[in-house]
């Protein structure tokens, strides 16, 4: 691992839970629709979960990746 990735990961182990962020707006991948997306931030810096869009009922695989300061990095992948 490079000296800059050990930092930014020990950067985000230092981060204080309640100053992650908790919402997310996403677009499902199968209808297209805008969403808000509550995250999770007491389960951890890296997520992967599966969940069903709210309007067409079709599931995603949600990935967050929590980085230093709170914000999220929120990817979302159609599943069939």
């Amino acid at each position: 691992m490079a000296s800059n990735e050990a930092d930014s990961l020990e950067d985000d182990e230092h981060t204080d839970d309640s100053a992650l962020e908790t919402e997310a707006e996403v677009t499902c991948p199968h209808c297209g629709e805008t969403l808000s997306l509550t995250l999770d931030a007491g389960g951890g810096r890296v997520q992967e979960y599966v969940e069903d869009c709210e309007v067409c009922c079709r599931p995603w695989r949600v990935r967050v990746w929590y980085h230093a300061g709170g914000a999220a990095d929120v990817e979302l992948q159609p599943l069939e």
